[in-house]
């Protein structure tokens, strides 16, 4: 079914849905905005949402690049930038073989992951052990990224787990993770592409929102330094917790059905 950009639902879900990856990737409560992929895999199939994202996101990055330009860690985005690429591929190749029912599984299960890593990070721990990782770390964990990312728009943890043990300042970090997702979503396109992603009007829809995508940006970049994220957070948790669930309810019985 395509996406109608009139359907009101859909534009409860979408609007916000965008205005969060916006704010996400302008670096306030960085990683939050893979919240918009699970609510709108709530009102279409995630190929739709997935689809109608990755335009969105393309403008977030051209934006967040003005923004940051030439602050990254080079060789650490180098090393993932390098590594997502057979990560991406993977990704488009499950597109192709797995039904959407799985793939609203697959989005319900990352965004619980995503709270606990979340939990995890507050609470002290450390996938390094308290040492700072080599550079070379960066090309899995770029593939996980991409595969990640590819598949629902979650490429944040996995490039957290990796630069987060880099011991990079925030300011560094949010730079280098600008450019990495940069290159990961223009990597995308081609996959997306042939594997039917923009065939059901979300090029269309993703025109409509780009608007927000802006303006979502720009406030994210604003408050990056300005606006405590605790609560902000606190709340991203809450409610990817219900959508997670409800998600892999929904998926779990369309495969059994």
């Amino acid at each position: 079914m395509a996406i109608d950009v009139f359907d009101p639902l859909f534009l409860a879900a979408a609007s916000p849905a965008v205005l969060l990856a916006g704010v996400s990737k302008g670096g306030f409560g960085a990683g939050a905005g893979f919240a918009a992929t699970p609510l709108l895999a709530l009102v279409v199939d995630p190929a739709l949402a997935v689809g109608m994202m990755l335009p969105l996101l393309m403008v977030m990055d051209a934006t967040g690049l003005r923004a940051y330009w030439r602050r990254w860690n080079w060789p650490d985005a180098r090393a993932m930038m390098i590594g997502c690429v057979p990560g991406i591929a993977l990704g488009a190749a499950f597109f192709t073989v797995v039904p959407q029912d799985a793939i609203r599984l697959l989005i319900g299960g990352i965004a619980l992951a995503f709270v606990a890593f979340q939990l995890a990070r507050e609470r002290g721990w450390d996938p390094t052990g308290g040492r700072a990782s080599p550079v070379w770390r960066g090309v899995p964990w770029g593939a996980v990224a991409g595969f990640t990312s590819c598949v629902t728009h979650a490429g944040g943890p996995p490039a957290a787990v990796h630069l987060l043990g880099r011991r990079l300042d925030k300011s560094l970090y949010q730079a280098t993770t600008v450019i990495v997702f940069w290159w990961i979503n223009l990597v995308k396109v081609g996959p997306y592409w042939a594997v039917g992603l923009f065939d059901d009007g979300q090029l269309r829809a993703a025109l409509w929102l780009a608007p927000v995508a802006v303006i979502g940006m720009l406030a994210g970049v604003w408050a990056h330094s300005r606006v405590d994220d605790r609560l902000f957070f606190a709340l991203i948790r809450v409610f990817l917790t219900i959508t997670g669930c409800k998600l892999i309810w929904d998926g779990a019985t369309g495969l059994l059905a």
